[in-house]
């Protein structure tokens, strides 16, 4: 019965500890990158996290969108944003890594396309 005890109280106590040591994507966000026409585009992020939820917004060229299905995972984030162009809706794939006042990301627009990297910055306000 002790050990039993016990072995749960470590297991809790791992759990807490990687918790406390993922990284918080919470707060706003900004990407510059290249446009196929050479002009340089910017995306902004306003990411909020609650546990392993990830919610927010995503603006750009294309107006601002909610993401929807995100998730954390440690370092790790994801999330999709659904955008309607013309009378079609794509869905994009978000992943990324969350390292202190970065997130390197890569977005999945269709399938057998190459990902766009970017590298998000975190606005300092």
């Amino acid at each position: 019965m002790y050990n039993r005890k016990l072995l749960w109280a470590v297991a809790l106590a791992a759990v807490l500890a990687l918790g406390a040591f993922a990284a918080d994507p919470s707060g706003k966000w900004t990407a510059q990158f290249p446009g196929r026409d050479g002009q340089t585009m910017t995306s902004n992020l306003t990411l909020k996290a609650d546990g392993t939820k990830l919610t927010g917004t995503i603006s750009g060229r294309m107006g601002e969108n909610p993401i929807g299905e995100g998730k954390i995972s440690g370092d790790d984030i994801s999330f999709v944003v659904v955008r309607t162009m013309g009378d079609q809706e794509m869905k994009m794939q978000y992943k990324g890594t969350v390292a202190g006042d970065e997130i390197k990301m890569s977005m999945q627009f269709r399938e057998g396309m190459p990902p766009r990297e970017m590298v998000y910055k975190r606005v300092k306000e």
